[in-house]
């Protein structure tokens, strides 16, 4: 049979000069199908395809995302960000209604002093809630499609192959990786994308087979689901997402999103346990999200872990390490982060090669980003720490906020909490808009006059 020109072409390339690249019936194999597996596998066979090389990919993923409760679920807030929603929709990939389960158009910011909110930028509802799975464990729904499953039809279609087994380790052949599977089964391939994620054990397996890998670091969240009924998740949250920034011990800050019949809750702090989550749910800001201030019970929950600080080295020769198990932004938009580093090593290995040389030089760097952007990142979050501790700080943001939203005009505050909330933009992009001279003076004036006892302090604020 004939081969095009684009193929000879990439063979020479692996012949002559010994350079490790995919050719013509080369096969990768991705561990792990959640979101970044997924873009990896579909951007890798689509950019394959416009240069003309024919892959085999496979995707280990042994859990159903159709099934509800744990067995189809990937212990994650479900929130995608208004940049990846745009990002996506360039890349011609569309999130149908079953699949978002919510448009969030505002939030709204919570202390004890008061509550305000906040209009999403532009007035558009961008920002989708969404299940991972197929929602709660209270039985399947039609109405429910899973986000991560969804995600995975798309790699199908582009020609990938679901494998329904769990890796059990890795091994090497010939300079190749071997796959090997729970029933003993063993496959080699040119190249290896690891998406397990920082919750999976199957990273720490790789781990042994590249010891120049280390993992990321980690800390324990809590995320549950709270089921109301789309009518009374209507009537207390709206279409807004809920963010808390109390003054408890340990709390970074938390967020109740509504997603149709259920409500999500996502705390975020330092060493999360039960303890925290009662105090959080105990406190008067929070039940008065509930009908009656009284919790109800929970649907499922779950404490998983969130990447807080990249991996070391995620590549080796024909090996890469993509979403969390790789590099994350600190709190935030971590399906974006799938999204951006499985965008970048599929990118590599296409046009660059399968070297460790050719992902230091082409993948890393935007994995370099985030972790600059995560160093950033950890300086807003100390300043919003600093917020929950003083009280006439508080006053302060609440006041701000509460002008700008009732008013035309530049909303500093507003837009610099929508993104760091939503993860939305960039933290460097955050903090380069909180240097603008216009913010400075805004809020040196709100905090004068909204500690000054003879001023109207709380206009547009809704008092506690």
């Amino acid at each position: 049979m004939m081969r095009r020109p684009e193929r000879e072409l990439a063979s020479f390339f692996e012949d002559e000069t010994g350079r490790l690249a995919l050719v013509d019936g080369s096969r990768v194999g991705v561990v792990g199908g959640g979101p970044a597996g997924s873009f990896f596998a579909y951007f890798l066979l689509k950019m394959a395809e416009s240069v003309g090389i024919e892959l085999s990919v496979d995707i280990y993923e042994p859990r159903l995302f159709s099934h509800g409760g744990p067995a189809g679920c990937n212990h994650c807030g479900g929130i995608v960000s208004e940049s990846l929603v745009q990002m996506l929709a360039a890349e011609g990939i569309n999130l149908p209604p079953t699949v978002v389960q919510r448009g969030i158009d505002s939030y709204v910011l919570h202390m004890d002093i008061g509550d305000v909110r906040i209009e999403t930028p532009g007035f558009e509802k961008r920002i989708a809630g969404v299940f991972r799975g197929n929602g709660p464990r209270e039985g399947e729904r039609k109405d429910v499609a899973s986000f991560d499953g969804h995600l995975l039809e798309l790699a199908c279609s582009e020609g990938a192959k679901v494998v329904r087994k769990l890796v059990s380790g890795i091994d090497w052949q010939g300079g190749r990786p071997q796959i090997i599977s729970n029933d003993r089964g063993c496959e080699i391939y040119d190249l290896v994308a690891v998406a397990a994620g920082v919750n999976s054990q199957a990273a720490q397996l790789f781990r042994k087979g590249v010891p120049e890998y280390t993992s990321p670091e980690a800390v324990k969240t809590f995320i549950c689901e709270f089921h109301l009924g789309r009518e009374t998740v209507q009537e207390y949250l709206g279409s807004s997402m809920h963010v808390f920034l109390l003054d408890l011990p340990r709390l970074e800050f938390a967020a109740l999103i509504p997603k149709g019949d259920f409500v999500t809750l996502c705390i975020l702090g330092h060493e999360v346990d039960e303890r925290l989550v009662a105090d959080f749910l105990n406190a008067e800001e929070v039940k008065r999200c509930f009908p009656g201030t009284r919790i109800p019970p929970l649907a499922c929950h779950c404490f998983p872990r969130v990447n807080t600080q990249g991996a070391v080295r995620p590549y080796a020769d024909r090996m890469v390490w993509v979403g969390d198990c790789s590099v994350a932004r600190l709190y935030k938009d971590g399906i974006g982060s799938a999204y951006r580093t499985a965008k970048a090593a599929a990118k590599t290995a296409v046009f660059h090669g399968v070297s460790a040389n050719d992902f230091e030089r082409h993948f890393w760097p935007a994995c370099g980003a985030m972790n600059f952007d995560n160093a950033i990142a950890r300086v807003i979050f100390a300043g919003t720490h600093l917020i929950q501790k003083a009280p006439f700080l508080r006053r302060t943001v609440l006041r701000m906020t509460a002008r700008e939203q009732s008013r035309r005009g530049n909303r500093y505050m507003s837009s610099a909490l929508w993104d760091v909330f939503t993860g939305s933009a960039p933290y460097k992009e955050v903090m380069l808009r909180s240097f603008h001279p216009g913010f400075g003076l805004m809020f040196f004036w709100n905090l004068l006059a909204g500690n000054m006892p003879f001023t109207n302090a709380r206009r547009g604020i809704n008092e506690h």
